[in-house]
């Protein structure tokens, strides 16, 4: 992390997905994305889940054709969610959701970037933008921390 809390070009290895085509200066971001829940509950098979659907799969495919696709998945409503603690040696568990907030983590991508403001680029290219939040982060990458 640089002074000004942007994040610096760390080392990293190379991404190791078959379409890869980056070379080894480039970082991870993980683009986290918020989004009120219950807001794009279309039905299955209906024209709304049909038009909402297709611009995920159109992202995916941009993603992909431009090699900074790592990963990514949905994830299921936070009334699905347990937390894990350990205190003391003694495990509780807590079911969601948590917090009243307008907003649920609903899912994420991780994207190979060269740098935050590509990372940006294509985080301003989820279909939520205009209803929810993206979150991007640089990830940590341990391995090069452990191998000094």
């Amino acid at each position: 992390m640089s002074i000004l809390g942007r994040p610096e070009r760390l080392p990293t290895v190379a991404a190791t997905t078959a379409t890869d085509t980056r070379d080894e200066n480039t970082m991870k971001f993980l683009a986290l994305i918020y989004d009120p829940e219950g807001n794009n509950d279309f039905a299955p098979g209906s024209p709304e889940f049909e038009a909402y659907m297709g611009q995920w799969m159109a992202l995916d495919e941009a993603l992909k054709e431009a090699g900074v696709y790592v990963g990514g998945e949905a994830l299921q409503p936070s009334s699905t969610a347990t937390r894990v603690r350990v205190r003391g040696g003694k495990q509780e568990t807590m079911d969601g959701p948590f917090a009243e907030t307008k907003e649920q983590l609903g899912g994420y991508y991780v994207l190979d970037c060269k740098n935050l403001d590509e990372a940006i680029k294509y985080a301003a290219m989820i279909p939520v933008h205009e209803t929810g939040t993206i979150e991007v982060r640089p990830l940590l990458d341990l391995s090069e921390m452990m191998d000094a």
